[in-house]
């Protein structure tokens, strides 16, 4: 009985084994059991429910909401009436209407400026701040962590404090320059036309400067003391080696905090709107206030949409160049 039951055995695996022949008669082949089993302990299928709830949450909050954006731009939606989500009735109207509008013009031009104002000079206080903190001075982690602590402030608190330092008769500003003597430089900031985006870009330097620094002080961390030494060797001064040895080695480094601070430029409607409220007029209206004034307070939704899909793909002129290049050298 026991030798039967092995050769009943023996049958069984051989006859397993035939179906798994190919009918060729080359290699056995995987069955579609065993082909489900592999897919189900594949690294993609045990990974699901890791990213795919968030992935299907930002799908729909982020990117569908920026498309439902685009839609509403190319629709009349404005006021209580409902738009027509009829595609043959889509145009550029608000685009139109926008090339037209000389305020869409000068919130654009103040945008532009805001961006490459508050860009420019923000790196340039950071490296200089960096190259100080970078020198083994005494209480350094203390000095650093003063530098970055306004940037842990949100627009809103940054702006409120702001507008009572801007102050013309309570303000630390005017008071400070009252008090040494200097009473003839006390200024209204931020009611001036003429001063009025300068003191933006002023309070938002301020803000973020110590950003920058953190960025410039780890790249210049990064780089290997026997470049100091060579260009010490080499008989360069301290600016020399800066500006020839040390600086052109931080591009990376450039490169990065200028797109996030740029970022922070365009999102810049918080403090706008803390200080100014909807309508902070020809000097300081960005796209970003205008955009909320046209929708928000004008029930313009189309337009308002209008402007914020522009603003949208200044962003993406932005980040995805960077994104590029970055994937470019194997970083991404």
């Amino acid at each position: 009985m026991q030798g039967i039951r092995e050769l009943l055995k023996k049958g069984r695996r051989g006859s397993s084994r035939e179906r798994k022949l190919r009918a060729d008669g080359g290699e056995p082949v995987e069955t579609h059991r065993e082909a489900e089993q592999s897919l189900l302990r594949s690294e993609f299928v045990q990974s699901l429910p890791f990213w795919l709830p968030p992935f299907l949450l930002m799908g729909f909050f982020v990117y569908g909401a920026i498309g439902w954006n685009l839609v509403i731009s190319f629709t009349d939606f404005a006021s209580l009436t409902l738009p027509t989500y009829d595609p043959a009735t889509f145009d550029l109207e608000m685009y139109r209407q926008a090339i037209n509008d000389p305020n869409f013009w000068t919130a654009a031009r103040n945008t532009v400026v805001l961006l490459v104002a508050f860009t420019a000079l923000c790196l340039v206080v950071g490296l200089v701040l960096a190259i100080l903190v970078d020198r083994e001075i005494r209480f350094e982690n203390t000095f650093r962590t003063i530098y970055l602590l306004p940037m842990s402030l949100s627009f809103v608190v940054t702006a409120k404090v702001w507008a009572w330092m801007y102050n013309f008769e309570s303000g630390m500003i005017n008071v400070t320059l009252r008090q040494v003597g200097l009473g003839s430089l006390a200024h209204h900031w931020i009611s001036d036309p003429g001063t009025k985006l300068a003191a933006v870009i002023f309070a938002l330097i301020w803000q973020f400067s110590g950003y920058a620094m953190v960025v410039y002080l780890a790249g210049l961390r990064a780089i290997p003391d026997a470049h100091y030494e060579a260009a010490r060797v080499d008989g360069a001064s301290s600016w020399r080696m800066y500006r020839r040895v040390i600086i052109p080695q931080l591009r990376s480094s450039t490169m990065g905090a200028a797109v996030v601070l740029m970022v922070f430029a365009l999102k810049a409607f918080d403090f706008l709107y803390v200080m100014f409220g909807t309508n902070p007029g020809p000097a300081a209206d960005i796209l970003a206030t205008m955009m909320f004034r046209e929708a928000f307070a004008s029930n313009h939704w189309a337009y308002g949409s209008a402007i914020a899909i522009i603003l949208f793909l200044m962003a993406l002129t932005i980040v995805g160049p960077y994104l590029y290049s970055e994937y470019r050298r194997g970083e991404l």
